[in-house]
């Protein structure tokens, strides 16, 4: 198939049935040419299985696949122009690393000169300049992944699909890339999707994402607009790590209870909602060890304190419901140690019984 002249992605309805389970269910999605879109989910979400059904490695059970218009549910890989590289990196083993990366150019049919400038351009990226006449077999993990997804980058695909690429890499090279690969992908026009478990690589690489859990889409839209206002618990869930911490409240007379001991007045829109039954999501970085005006405090006992860096988590156990807090500086705190830990309300997700986002207050914080 040629180009997909200003072109986008579409799904509808798509459904992925093998055997007896159902590995993507109902997805429909409508990605636009140009645009950087994440699958973000846990391992088993989906991810993988729906960039398959994007390919054309595999059919759906049901629903269509539309490239610009033009109805492509059938249509096998080798006639699309799509790229794909996985976390467990693929590479031509008998071609050196500029050959491998030059590979879907000759194939393509460009000239030396466009070859080499491609090459170049590629291998300076992503730090491959000394390895270029190396093999494979001669390279490190980290190396051989690099030659793949530059092999991906300089194929100049209508869709390129990017499955956990940077997780075989050492942190200081995913760091460089998840700043430069938005750009790229912004200068390449193609529709690119980015499949991670990580919530924070989603956010640094912007776009748009959609959150998969257990086969489902279960919110599409910018990055961040979806991490500041998760439609459900469940995308809460899946867009939160360290894991988000789930309280049980309970309105009544203008007022959120929790059976762990706070109370707080419900503000803003959330004061005209109903009395009930509620959820609320506090995110680990939202709980503090200093006692601000206005906070709302959860007193506990802690049960393991981890320093990574320069933060702490502090796993605490709070009328017998365990939290993790994750607060700056190396804080000595030993299990067993009484502990206060404090949040602004108005950080709080609010869910309704069914785990549907209520309005929230207009002071929610990032």
């Amino acid at each position: 198939m040629g180009a997909w002249e200003g072109s986008l992605l579409e799904l509808i309805d798509v459904t992925r049935v093998v055997g007896a389970e159902t590995h993507i269910d109902r997805v429909s999605l409508r990605l636009e040419r140009g645009s950087l879109n994440v699958l973000l989910g846990p391992t088993l979400a989906g991810k993988t299985s729906l960039m398959r059904l994007m390919a054309g490695l595999d059919r759906p059970s049901s629903g269509r696949i539309v490239a610009n218009g033009e109805d492509v549910t059938g249509v096998s890989v080798r006639r699309r122009n799509v790229a794909m590289v996985y976390q467990q990196f693929i590479n031509y083993p008998a071609l050196t690393v500029y050959e491998n990366i030059a590979s879907p150019l000759r194939v393509a049919g460009r000239s030396a000169a466009e070859i080499e400038a491609a090459v170049e351009r590629a291998a300076r990226l992503l730090k491959l300049e000394p390895y270029l006449k190396r093999l494979p077999l001669n390279l490190s993990g980290g190396q051989q992944q690099r030659t793949a997804l530059a092999r991906a980058l300089v194929k100049g695909a209508d869709l390129v699909l990017l499955d956990e690429p940077l997780a075989n890499l050492d942190y200081k090279l995913r760091e460089e890339l998840r700043e430069e690969l938005p750009r790229i992908f912004a200068e390449t026009g193609a529709v690119f999707v980015y499949a991670t478990t990580e919530p924070t690589e989603a956010l640094l690489l912007g776009g748009n994402t959609a959150t998969l859990s257990e086969g489902r889409v279960t919110q599409f839209g910018p990055t961040a607009a979806i991490y500041r206002h998760p439609a459900d618990l469940r995308t809460a869930l899946t867009f939160s790590d360290p894991p988000l911490n789930v309280v049980e409240l309970t309105k009544t007379r203008g007022e959120f209870v929790s059976g762990l001991g706070f109370a707080t007045p419900a503000a803003g829109t959330q004061a005209r909602l109903p009395d009930g039954a509620y959820r609320a999501g506090i995110r680990p970085h939202h709980l503090s060890l200093a006692e601000r005006p206005g906070a709302a405090r959860l007193r506990g006992t802690v049960v393991i304190a981890e320093v990574t860096g320069s933060e702490t988590f502090i796993h605490a156990e709070v009328a017998g419901q365990r939290l993790v807090a994750l607060v700056p500086g190396v804080q000595r705190v030993q299990p067993g140690d009484p502990v206060t830990l404090s949040f602004d309300p108005a950080a709080m997700l609010v869910f309704d019984a069914d785990g549907r986002a209520v309005e929230t207050s207009p002071r929610l914080a990032a």
